[in-house]
């Protein structure tokens, strides 16, 4: 044996009073869980045994293994142990439902005269009451945290093996009674509403967020007692440090946010079996009829809905929008060439893109209805014929699939970002396409067909809160005129021939309010609704018909979805770092043959590999005959929102980093024109980066939520082929392990010193 592995094998401190205690609590809980089985296998099955005895493991692990030699040595080590004693060992304690098997495992005796009688005592239940509360559990449990990573009582309990021990049953008890009201172990009522449970998990993530970001982001050390010990590893104390902080950061935060998904998904799955999904009621005397409940009309609001129903408003927006086109492009092309110094490397990139994701956060797809090519769609009516119809074998998403993969390619081996030459030529491009595609077909070809910046919107605002939407459906079926999708005399209908009545989520729609216009009942709006509501079930859509048969929507979907890792890995110094290694291993004059290889494996290969797999593990697993390719295709758009809250968190950061450069890149502008009215840019503001300490926050805070909605989604749609139990469960689960996955990704990426957009030093 090396004399590492004997250090490690007589690292092992076995506390015979500790052990003697797990051995007799296990057999207490044994003797009484075997009686409670016979009577009643369904509540205490095999799993609340194994549960416990996991718990106990847990614990023994924590406190005898060497972990506990090598936590006053490394604190990633201590932090390690914590987390067990905090994260994983209470919960399995606590699911294996222990109140009753260790009372009936006691003696019967001492059942009766003892135990019995204390725990029958009216101020001991009352106190026990009042110890579960879950403001008490929350509290006690966080300050409890807090407490001991002060620095001067974290270092006592290095010192102390009495108050380390201390530490330990201090984190054990009161992770108990957190965890409490979240499992509430029979034969407990529930105390609160269980929607209030997940906001509890949430709070006790944010307080678990703030303390780990101290430890990461902190310039010192805290705990100087690690600068004094033997360092054992490569990292100093400051880099272990770090790493502690991130691995409660990480694992912290998915104990917590995992089981609010959980309960999020059974709540909602509770109150659709309630009400069925489907928008259908049914009664005895009344026919079967679709309803839909009434909802937040934003076209019904005083102000904002009186602009938007103007009928110019649209096109006004497009003039502005057309007008900052034609600025942009004529700086791309005669500005200064530096992306951080010219209007076209700084708008598109850093500003368009932030506002965009962010407007589809908060409302919807907005910006496809001040699209600035539309001006040159309606030019090219006037000129060209637009009087044949798109190839029915064109009319899906391929074309709009290629050139989104053109274009992440050509953005990250060409630097788009950081020439507004190219970007200026893109800009005419667009311009172009749009004149001569509507101009020669009917309809929104370009718009529902080509626009890669279309379907990126469209894909997007699925899990937009507003949607476009008939207010009454029962209006609908007396309308013989279907003026939304035809059109009248006064106002073109849905050229994207979206059908009101049959329409679901925002797939294809540009919020145009053609269809709004055109209605003669003034029966259509912008309608709040559940972000990604229209995601969990396969109804028939217009236009569209179901996702489930619709191969190209759902490669398009999880294009976009990695597409957004890969795009936000691209700029990352360790990505960088790395490409730049296999360069000069391969002995290559050009980084660009890494970045296509690289490119296609994480972009393409890799994503069809990992759908495959999980569509065939995901019918196995299922029981059902529904075959792969169909499970693909279904399961693709629950992780709409993991990727779109990567997206807002990447554009997002460039926004709020680098958005106040448009100030002296605009001055400059104005100089070259010689205006110099508003004085000389400053360009020191370039190489500036305001301090967002809380910035890292919120992009964790969006990836959880975006990450908690696909699993959601998931377990709908997988509940959606009418699977229960393991069936579901199995058919649920490849999928989630993949959500799973990417969130691990999108974690790391956080972690790692990104490229600034719109700064002098990228």
């Amino acid at each position: 044996m090396n004399s590492f592995g004997e250090a490690i094998y007589q690292s092992w401190n076995v506390d015979r009073g500790v052990f003697a205690l797990l051995i007799l609590t296990a057999c207490v809980y044994v003797r009484g869980w075997r009686r409670l089985h016979r009577q009643s296998i369904q509540r205490f099955g095999v799993g609340r045994l194994f549960c416990f005895f996991a718990g106990l493991t847990v614990i023994f692990l924590a406190i005898a293994s060497p972990l506990d030699a090598f936590a006053s040595l490394l604190l990633i080590v201590h932090m390690t142990q914590h987390l067990l004693l905090t994260m994983v060992a209470p919960p399995l304690i606590l699911l294996g439902s222990p109140y009753l098997p260790l009372l009936r495992g006691l003696p019967p005796k001492v059942l009766k005269h003892g135990a019995g009688p204390f725990l029958a005592w009216p101020a001991l239940q009352r106190f026990g009451r009042f110890l579960t509360h879950p403001v008490v559990c929350w509290s006690t449990f966080v300050l409890a945290t807090v407490f001991w990573h002060l620095p001067v009582f974290y270092e006592l309990a290095l010192r102390s093996e009495f108050w380390h021990k201390v530490e330990h049953l201090c984190f054990f008890l009161f992770a108990i009674l957190f965890w409490w009201p979240v499992i509430q172990p029979e034969p407990v009522g529930i105390r609160w509403p269980r929607w209030t449970i997940i906001l509890y998990l949430f709070l006790a993530d944010l307080q678990n967020t703030a303390l780990s970001a101290f430890l990461c982001f902190s310039e010192r050390v805290i705990y100087p007692i690690y600068n004094s010990v033997p360092r054992i590893s490569r990292l100093t104390a400051l880099e272990d440090q770090i790493g502690a902080g991130a691995l409660m950061w990480f694992f912290g935060s998915l104990a917590y946010l995992i089981p609010a998904g959980l309960l999020t998904i059974v709540m909602l799955s509770s109150a659709h079996a309630v009400q069925p999904s489907s928008g259908f009621t049914h009664s005895r005397n009344v026919p079967l009829r679709l309803t839909r409940p009434k909802v937040w009309d934003l076209l019904s609001t005083p102000l904002v809905g009186a602009v938007l129903r103007w009928r110019n408003f649209r096109r006004v927006a497009q003039a502005i929008m057309f007008l900052l086109a034609m600025v942009v492009i004529a700086d791309g092309f005669f500005g200064h060439q530096m992306g951080s110094m010219n209007l076209a490397g700084v708008l598109p990139w850093t500003h368009w893109r932030g506002l965009v994701v962010i407007t589809m956060l908060v409302a919807g797809n907005f910006f496809c209805m001040a699209c600035p090519f539309m001006f040159a769609r309606d030019l090219g009516r006037l000129v060209l014929p637009a009087r044949w119809n798109w190839h029915r074998r064109l009319r899906s998403k391929w074309i709009a699939v290629v050139l989104l993969v053109l274009y992440l390619w050509a953005y990250e081996s060409f630097d788009l970002w950081d020439s507004p030459w190219w970007t200026a030529w893109i800009m005419v491009g667009y311009f172009v396409a749009s004149f001569v595609i509507d101009g020669l077909f009917k309809g929104a070809s370009f718009c529902k067909y080509v626009c890669p910046i279309g379907q990126f919107n469209f894909v997007q605002s699925l899990v937009s809160p507003l949607e476009v939407r008939v207010r009454d459906s029962d209006r609908c079926r007396t309308c013989t005129t279907y003026d939304c999708i035809r059109g009248n005399s006064t106002h073109r209908g849905c050229e994207l021939r979206l059908f009101q009545p049959k329409k679901e989520g925002n797939m294809d729609c540009t919020f145009c309010l053609d269809c709004v216009h055109a209605c003669p009942h003034n029966n259509v709006g912008i309608m709040a609704f559940v972000p990604a509501g229209q995601l969990t079930h396969d109804r028939y859509r217009s236009s569209l018909g179901r996702f489930s048969q619709r191969p190209d929507i759902a490669i398009l979907i999880l294009l976009l979805v990695f597409g957004a890792f890969v795009n936000a890995a691209g700029m990352l110094k360790p990505v960088v770092t790395w490409e730049e290694t296999l360069q000069a291993g391969f002995n290559l004059s050009s980084p660009r043959s890494i970045e296509i290889i690289l490119f296609i494996l994480a972009l393409l290969v890799l994503p069809l590999i990992l759908a495959v797999l999980c569509g065939m593990l995901s019918r196995i697993l299922g029981r059902i005959r529904v075959g792969w390719r169909e499970l693909i295709c279904s399961f693709a758009g629950a992780f709409v929102p993991l990727g779109f809250s990567m997206w807002v968190a990447h554009f997002g950061f460039h926004l709020l980093t680098g958005g106040y450069a448009i100030v002296p890149v605009t001055l400059r502008a104005a100089g070259d024109l010689g205006i110099s009215y508003f004085g000389a840019p400053d360009w020191s503001w370039l190489s500036l980066v305001p301090s967002l300490d809380w910035l890292l926050s919120l992009q964790l805070l969006l990836l959880d939520l975006g990450f908690l909605l696909t699993l959601y989604t998931g377990w709908r749609i997988a509940k959606g082929y009418r699977a229960h139990g393991k069936a579901a469960f199995g058919l649920f689960m490849p999928w989630a392990s993949l959500a799973i996955g990417l969130y691990i990704i999108g974690i790391w990426i956080f972690f790692q010193p990104m490229q600034m957009r719109g700064m002098m030093a990228h």
